[in-house]
């Protein structure tokens, strides 16, 4: 299982980082993203306005790469015609969808450093991070909350023909809702309800506390258990989305184009 999740995850990287898009997602979007950031809140009155500019526009270009990649990996392979071999080769189907996640998700990590050095050298505004340790912390559950709910999309989009819709789709809304550039406390209190079921959300919170320095470590791993759980109910449901898909495959083939 493991040599199929490595072999997975390198090959990954490789096909990923060799797409136009992919490449304008993980280089390009980053640095325009930081600029478009920064330029909205400078007059904004927000002392650590950077938290949000270099955070925002990382985790927009993060996020982006994995709507156009873990998503559209499934509709690449059926398009390919290799999505049914896929799933009834000797590795397991979700063992290789995984790998294929994590390995979009590790490379895409590398859109946090673009929008750190953009801000740096363009604007000479100087970084810190006040509590490093928190930050590896909240940095390892949000790139696990990010695999997990990747992984529930891909198994919704499995059985879709409109993959590409729905990846536009999907894109802009968990970002506002999500609070990437601004916190959820100023959306409505219907929309924050809404806001507390996506994982994202209380992992945005946590890297932007470990910026700032966290000054309540209680408050800290309240909102990490709360990440903690909601990942876990997600992995849960990829599971059962999982097993439902592959009943329903097996019954009725439909993985092919037609």
């Amino acid at each position: 299982m493991m040599a199929v999740l490595w072999s997975t995850m390198l090959l990954q990287m490789r096909k990923s980082f060799v797409r136009p898009m992919f490449r304008f997602c993980l280089l390009a979007n980053p640095i325009l993203n930081t600029i478009l950031l920064y330029e909205m809140f400078r007059n904004a009155g927000e002392e650590n306005f950077m938290a949000y500019v270099v955070l925002g526009a990382g985790l927009m270009g993060l996020w982006s790469c994995i709507c156009f990649s873990s998503a559209g990996d499934i509709n690449r392979e059926r398009w390919s015609g290799t999505l049914a071999l896929i799933f009834v080769a000797p590795a397991s189907f979700p063992v290789i969808i995984l790998g294929k996640i994590i390995g979009n998700t590790l490379l895409s990590l590398l859109t946090l450093v673009i929008s750190l050095v953009t801000a740096v050298v363009l604007y000479q505004v100087p970084l810190t991070l006040a509590s490093p340790l928190y930050f590896l912390a909240a940095l390892v559950g949000a790139v696990t909350a990010f695999v997990v709910i990747s992984a529930v999309i891909a198994y919704l989009l499995t059985l879709s023909r409109k993959t590409e819709l729905y990846m536009n789709c999907i894109e802009i809304p968990l970002i506002l809702l999500c609070g990437f550039v601004f916190p959820v406390t100023v959306l409505p209190p219907a929309v924050q309800t809404l806001s507390r079921a996506f994982s994202p959300t209380y992992a945005v919170e946590l890297l932007r506390m470990a910026v700032w320095g966290v000054k309540d470590a209680g408050l800290f791993w309240q909102k990490y258990l709360s990440l903690a759980g909601l990942t876990a109910l997600y992995a849960g449901l990829s599971l059962l989305l999982a097993r439902r898909i592959d009943r329903r495959v097996r019954i009725s083939a439909t993985l092919e184009v037609a």
